[in-house]
């Protein structure tokens, strides 16, 4: 009786011993592969990185910096895999753990692809450059996050798919429940059809100078809610695309030439022939500058102030751009001032002449006399 009680309690010690190896062998085994993969990270993959940065295109660079993460972790599931065979509690050869790591893997293959479809990683801009771009550059973000649905949803069910779950009946579910939504989200829906229409319009693009009853400013951003535009100040606003759909849209960088008029007010004592030689001259100063557009100058004595004898000065500007536009106008203002002096010209400033009849004087004279 003592003997056996003797050899079974060895018999149990032994088996706790064996165990307590097998789980620190296991243990230790995660720890290898965890020190493998920051190994690999320093060395191999900055190695590898490197050689991708000397392709002629910058496609393998992307794939590398897109699935670095993702490749980090892959290697503690290796790592988790081999582990098990010696970790006493959970066969290697399980179906449920197994499984768990088939979802793993999904799971990292779907996060490297969605870094590597992002609007940000290049890799839709190099695309668009090499079919002479075709895609406009607000298509591209648009694209990326539709992508990025798609790859998310696939996995979501072969995810479901690898656990016996019937895909079919959350699709449908997803039907009933997304016209429910829609009813209750009106906004969000709204804001979508808008960003439809926006992407398929294109009344701008990536980077455009945009002025809407809402705001002005670069535009910045389109998702599938809102356009993001960076005002002159540096704000960022955020417009709801229902908004920006509905409203006038001026797009100021698709401009071919860049308006400047104004009117001359010049004083009332000028002759007739002082304002022909005045129009004749700023007409000849448009028509010979370079950075003015030839097709559109008008200079003519307008119409008749209160104060002033009005000459319009009505041109375009070559340059589309605000500073450049601003310094062309500067130097034909200062061009105009010197013609005004050379011709002893003065512009007009608001005053009022008043006239005073003699029988208005002799009333007032009589008045006088009465005090």
């Amino acid at each position: 009786m003592f003997l056996d009680s003797f050899v079974l309690g060895f018999s149990t010690s032994a088996i706790n011993y064996d165990m307590l190896i097998n789980l620190g062998i296991s243990i230790g085994i995660l720890f290898l592969f965890i020190l493998f993969r920051n190994l690999f990270t320093k060395y191999v993959f900055q190695l590898i990185l490197k050689l991708s940065r000397k392709t002629p295109t910058d496609f393998f660079e992307q794939i590398c910096l897109s699935f670095e993460r993702p490749l980090g972790w892959f290697f503690i599931i290796v790592g988790l895999y081999v582990a098990m065979d010696y970790f006493p509690f959970i066969e290697q050869h399980n179906a449920l753990f197994l499984k768990f790591l088939r979802s793993m893997i999904i799971v990292l293959i779907t996060w490297g692809l969605f870094n590597l479809s992002s609007p940000t990683s290049g890799l839709l801009i190099s695309f668009n450059q090499k079919i002479n771009n075709k895609i406009d550059l607000i298509l591209i973000p648009f694209i990326a996050r539709i992508i990025r649905v798609i790859m998310i949803a696939i996995s979501i069910s072969i995810i479901g798919q690898e656990f016996n779950y019937d895909v079919n009946g959350l699709v449908a579910g997803l039907g009933i429940g997304g016209l429910a939504i829609a009813l209750a989200a009106k906004e969000a829906v709204g804001n979508l059809i808008g960003g439809v229409v926006i992407v398929t319009e294109k009344p701008f693009s990536i980077g455009d100078w945009i002025l809407t009853p809402s705001v002005e400013g670069v535009v910045e951003d389109i998702n599938f809610r809102s356009t993001k535009v960076r005002t002159f100040s540096q704000a960022l606003v955020t417009v709801p695309n229902a908004t920006l759909a509905n409203e006038a849209i001026t797009n100021w960088s698709r401009m071919g030439k860049r308006k400047i008029d104004f009117h001359l007010g010049l004083n009332y004592q000028t002759t007739k022939e002082g304002i022909q030689r005045v129009v004749a001259r700023i007409e000849q100063l448009l028509r010979t500058h370079d950075e003015i557009h030839p097709d559109t100058i008008m200079v003519a004595f307008d119409h008749y102030n209160e104060s002033s004898l009005d000459i319009l000065v009505y041109f375009f500007t070559n340059s589309t751009v605000w500073a450049e536009h601003v310094k062309i106008k500067h130097e034909i203002n200062l061009e105009i001032m010197g013609i005004l002096e050379e011709e002893r010209v003065e512009i007009a400033f608001p005053s009022r002449t008043i006239y005073v009849s003699p029988q208005s004087n002799e009333l007032y004279q009589t008045m006088g006399s009465f005090d």
